[in-house]
């Protein structure tokens, strides 16, 4: 159990938190929310010991073990596997304890390591590891590379891997999932839903805080307010708390017309039934928040588009790739003699990555996508990261890219603007296309000491001072703040202000590539709203499942260097990882080089039972599905008729978590019946 007592807590002069009483029980999953800058990170460094509270008093448990990921990621010669193994540091320590007696012939030594080693269950501690960086996208050949060699946003996923790895009984994660790929976030979420300690977690990603969170901490002005269930039952409650506060009703009504809109628009434009059913779901979570919607700061939008060519964009038999580079000094080189970068023919060929190929800080290990090859003397190698891509785009189209990161998602895009010409194949765009594009290399591209208003005026020199102020001001930069420079910005304004310098322009096509990075969430809000109403043409790249549930109406995947159509929504795709991820473990057992008849008769008892009993536990899923459809349908209807919002706080609260608590048993229960199913195909095949 923590607790906060009287808690108040101050960064230089401001005041973060004050008078806070709150209690969190052992074993809660608990999200910490607020706008940027209210103290959610300082509170957890109030928790890790780095800050000192200005009064009051934090109780932690003596004996606390904590485990959080570190900020920073020292370039070090030791491989990625015994960096992550490290997390777990008296495992670590007696495996260094038991190579060092061996190593000098210590037979006592030895033995007392030995059996450390068994107390610990140590002697599995690799095999940990290695699931760990598995599940975050590390593929095999990597576990042994030096963690030096990794670029920003993977040594951030050493750091995440590391702290899972450590044996804690509480769990800090500060934004886990800004430079993950959906696939990693997919599997961090199951991690986390099988974690036995307390967690707290900050992130802006909503779907990902109701994936893992049992409860929820709101940080406003100063004060702090405990909610059951995850972010979307705390909207809900939010919203009936603003609704008392007499949030007016003309402004209600208003915000209910712009989602009834959001929702035609969306049920117009979806071209499959199972997409629009998707979408709808996802709306449904937005039923009764209109409050806390129309809470938020600021709202923007996308102009309608000058002309809008019905045949846009189109990609034919495309390779693409990279085949030139910059060159980088001679120190900044990783050699590579036979590794994953490829063999050119030469032992002397690097691996190079410069800003101009991939300035992401997402940019994959070396030999990833955003690799180029540069022989020994100078000249550039080819390299394709994806080929015969049959890619087309026409108006109003709204596609999300799926796929782990270094598969070639940004190489895509990249290809889509023209910023990569096409290694084969060709790329054929319409005269009145007009692109807007977001990379991180946009918000990082914005010139340091200089002001929205100098950027905007730099693409519209002779366009009136007012007009522009006006502009800024639609994206929140009013009055004097179009005049500060973006020296003191933070990321998510800076990102803000990349989208108004797009937005100016009225694109008819946006591709964005994670868009969502430092945006908070109030801003993804906005950005979703924005991208709803937007009457162009669309592709996105992001790990944000609500951004890209409510704003695609199709998804395509880019794996294994192909760009194929997904036929199915993000619920699909995260059921058809699992079932995947299951179906490379069975590839991967061993199995047995001699079998008698007498084992082969007894393994086909053996199945025949198995069947049986998976048969009977679909039956008892199934049966419990369809109750807790009845049950859903039931508390729905109880949670969109006004009256309900009348009653009691705690009473909606119960109903909340109790719908919460439903959902995601059903989803465990489908994600089961899933895995049953596809054992008896096999077992029938």
């Amino acid at each position: 159990m923590i607790a906060f007592r009287h808690f108040a807590l101050r960064r230089g002069s401001r005041l973060l938190l004050s008078d806070i009483d709150l209690t969190i029980q052992s074993g809660w999953r608990l999200g910490v929310i607020g706008r940027n800058g209210c103290g959610k990170s300082s509170l957890f460094a109030a928790l890790q010991g780095r800050l000192e509270s200005d009064a009051g008093e934090l109780d932690l448990p003596a004996k606390l073990r904590l485990a959080s990921v570190a900020q920073e990621t020292p370039a070090l010669p030791d491989a990625a596997l015994d960096y992550v193994l490290g997390g777990d540091e008296e495992v670590a320590a007696v495996l260094r304890e038991e190579a060092e007696a061996q190593a000098r012939g210590d037979a006592e030594a030895m033995a007392h390591a030995h059996h450390r080693i068994e107390e610990l269950h140590g002697y599995d501690a690799r095999a940990r590891a290695g699931r760990l960086m598995h599940g975050l996208g590390f593929a095999p050949e990597t576990h042994e590379r030096a963690v030096k060699e990794f670029s920003g946003g993977w040594r951030v996923r050493l750091n995440l891997a590391r702290a899972l790895m450590a044996p804690s009984d509480l769990l800090l994660l500060d934004e886990p999932t800004n430079h993950l790929d959906l696939d990693a976030v997919l599997w961090l979420e199951e991690w986390l839903r099988r974690y036995q300690g307390t967690l707290l977690v900050i992130s802006h990603d909503r779907e990902f805080l109701d994936a893992v969170t049992s409860h929820t901490l709101h940080l406003h002005e100063g004060g702090a307010r405990l909610y059951t269930g995850n972010y979307t039952a705390f909207e809900r409650l939010r919203a009936e708390q603003l609704r008392q506060q007499q949030i007016t009703h003309e402004r209600e009504q208003a915000e209910r017309a712009h989602l009834q809109s959001f929702v035609d628009r969306f049920k117009a434009k979806a071209s499959k039934a199972k997409q629009a059913q998707s979408r709808m779901k996802r709306l449904e979570k937005l039923a009764g928040t209109e409050a806390v919607r129309a809470e938020r700061p600021f709202r923007f939008q996308f102009a309608v588009p000058d002309r809008l060519p019905d045949s846009m964009l189109q990609l034919e038999e495309v390779a693409a790739g990279y085949a030139h580079s910059l060159p980088l000094p001679s120190e900044e080189r990783a050699e590579v003699r036979g590794g994953a970068g490829g063999d050119v023919g030469s032992e002397h060929a690097s691996i190079e990555f410069g800003a101009s190929l991939d300035p992401s800080p997402q940019s994959p290990p070396l030999g990833g996508e955003g690799a180029n090859i540069v022989l020994a003397d100078g000249r550039p190698h080819q390299k394709t990261v994806l080929t015969d891509v049959r890619f087309r785009l026409e108006a109003g189209e709204r596609i999300g890219l799926l796929g782990p990161n270094g598969a070639g998602k940004s190489t895509l895009v990249k290809t889509l603007v023209g910023e990569l010409p096409p290694l084969g194949g060709e790329r054929k765009a319409h005269k009145d296309l007009k692109i807007g594009y977001f990379a991180q290399h946009t918000v990082e591209s914005l010139r340091e000491g200089a002001s929205p208003f100098d950027h905007l005026q730099d693409k519209a020199p002779g366009v009136a001072a007012q007009v522009l102020r006006d502009f800024l001001g639609g994206w929140n930069f009013a009055g004097d703040r179009a005049f500060e420079s973006v020296d003191g910005f933070s990321g998510g304004e800076r990102a803000r202000l990349a989208l108004a310098l797009i937005a100016w322009d009225k694109p008819n096509l946006l591709l964005l590539d994670e868009p969502t990075n430092h945006l908070d969430l109030d801003m993804r809000e906005a950005l979703a709203d924005a991208l709803a109403d937007f009457d162009g043409a669309l592709v996105l790249v992001s790990h944000d499942r609500h951004l890209l549930g409510l704003v695609c109406d199709s998804f395509w995947r880019v794996a294994d260097g192909a760009v194929e159509s997904f036929d199915g929504d993000l619920d699909d795709y995260a059921r058809w990882l699992r079932s995947r991820g299951a179906a490379v473990k069975k590839a991967n057992e061993p199995v047995a080089s001699t079998e008698s008849a007498a084992d082969r008769r007894r393994a086909a008892a053996a199945q025949r039972e198995q069947d049986k009993t998976a048969k009977a536990r679909v039956r008892k899923i199934e049966a419990r599905v369809a109750a807790i459809d009845a049950d859903l349908a039931a508390l729905e209807a109880k949670l969109a008729d006004p009256a309900t919002y009348n009653g009691s706080t705690a009473e909606l609260m119960k109903l909340g978590q109790r719908q919460a608590d439903l959902r995601r048993e059903k989803e465990t229960l489908e994600a089961e019946w899933l895995e049953l199913y596809e054992q008896l195909e096999s077992a029938s095949a």
